[in-house]
């Protein structure tokens, strides 16, 4: 749950974070986050301004985490991981940067890499989620789904960021997390179909406060989800099985429509 808003521990978190993203980005420090490997720590070292154009593994991680800004309505699109800043991803920084109160031309210099930064927490999760958060319900951690656990943390971290989009898309409203991941075993036990995305760690249920299930589910239309279970829960179900097209359901999935 989203219980550190009202604490002072957020806000100090991303004091720090900020100092510490422009020390980083000075000393040119950089991590690859590949889909197989675990996301970056503290503070991505951004070396360089990136623009429509460009290519890179610092790309890649851009559109990790403007991947829930893959649309201003709702549309059935997605950013792509492919290293390539072009015309979908200069759209989403775009939509990231008016969101943030920064000038929406699709540079990503200093600034936007501040912002961007100030939303990654030292251990690598999202400022407004805990990877305890997304752990199974049954005590594996994120052990024991179908994908290994470093795998499937960050698989978690890609989602973690899209959820980042929702919450402020919902006027920075605190997100549960329901469900996140869950271990074979666990899926099996709250009646989960086999390959349900959950044991991957691509999909989590949500409720956001003040908002109705209707209401999520037409931000997360907007949010490169291409799984949308039915708005007619009392929780939101969301996923990104489109982009793992080897976990064997490369089709989109939005049980209501287009809303």
């Amino acid at each position: 749950m989203d219980t550190r808003r009202t604490t002072g521990r957020a806000l100090d978190r991303r004091t720090l974070l900020r100092g510490a993203a422009g020390m980083t980005a000075a000393a040119g420090i950089a991590t690859v986050a590949g889909i197989g490997t675990a996301g970056p720590a503290f503070a991505y070292g951004w070396s360089r301004t990136l623009q429509q154009g460009l290519s890179g593994a610092d790309v890649t991680e851009l559109q990790i985490r403007v991947g829930g800004w893959a649309a201003a309505g709702a549309q059935q699109t997605y950013l792509a991981w492919d290293g390539a800043f072009g015309s979908a991803t200069d759209g989403a920084v775009r939509r990231f940067q008016s969101a943030y109160g920064l000038s929406a031309d699709g540079v990503v210099g200093p600034q936007t890499q501040s912002v961007l930064n100030s939303l990654e927490s030292a251990d690598g999760s999202t400022a407004h989620f805990e990877w305890s958060e997304f752990q199974s319900k049954d005590g594996s951690g994120f052990s024991n789904g179908k994908v290994g656990a470093a795998q499937v943390k960050e698989n978690v971290r890609r989602l973690m960021y899209k959820l980042e989009a929702v919450r402020k898309k919902a006027g920075n409203s605190a997100i549960t997390i329901n469900s996140g991941f869950r271990s074979v075993a666990h899926n099996a036990s709250v009646g989960g179909a086999s390959n349900s995305m959950h044991v991957y760690g691509v999909a989590a249920d949500i409720v956001v406060t003040g908002h109705t299930t209707l209401q999520v589910y037409r931000i997360a239309e907007t949010c490169g989800f291409s799984g949308l279970e039915a708005y007619t829960h009392s929780w939101q179900h969301v996923d990104s099985r489109v982009q793992y097209p080897s976990y064997g359901s490369g089709s989109w999935w939005w049980e209501s429509g287009v809303v």
